[in-house]
């Protein structure tokens, strides 16, 4: 697992990108707040795709019972297995709660989809030593980085 602290605004950043590849290649488990039951919503596919690539997908969501097949939490602090990546899909002003949370239950990364740029977030995250991502896609990122490329001619 990458355990140094990363902060993303540069998407040409080659750097980042090796250190994002290993987070993403050493996570299993991903939290994902402010999920949606709208199968339309990006954050529902973010979802299927990240569960289709072998993740477990934890939904968090206190306005659903289940989202992707599975039970919804109502917080962060709900969840009792240990969380790898905590994905975020919630507006910038709840990034500081939403990172302290993250820290109260020992996961591994914070990642802030894109548009969500949060400088308290980025010190919390730099203060507990936890892998911080913000403003980039992780369903572009994975796709971008862990897909294996293919070619026609292979089956």
């Amino acid at each position: 697992m990458v355990n140094t602290c990363c902060v993303c605004f540069d998407k040409q950043d080659k750097t980042q990108d090796i250190k994002i590849k290993e987070l993403l290649e050493s996570s299993k488990t991903i939290a994902i707040v402010g999920i949606s039951r709208d199968k339309e919503s990006t954050s529902n596919k973010c979802g299927v795709y990240l569960k289709k690539h072998g993740f477990i997908v934890i939904p968090v969501n206190p306005n659903a019972e289940r989202i992707l097949g599975s039970l919804s939490m109502k917080s962060l602090e709900d969840i009792k297995e240990p969380i790898d990546i905590v994905n975020v899909f919630r507006p910038k002003e709840e990034a500081g709660q939403l990172a302290n949370s993250a820290v109260k239950i020992n996961a591994k990364a914070i990642w802030f989809q894109e548009g969500i740029i949060s400088k308290i977030a980025e010190n919390i995250a730099k203060k507990n030593n936890i892998f911080f991502v913000q403003n980039r896609c992780i369903y572009k990122e994975h796709k971008k980085l862990c897909r294996q490329k293919t070619t026609a001619w292979k089956q």
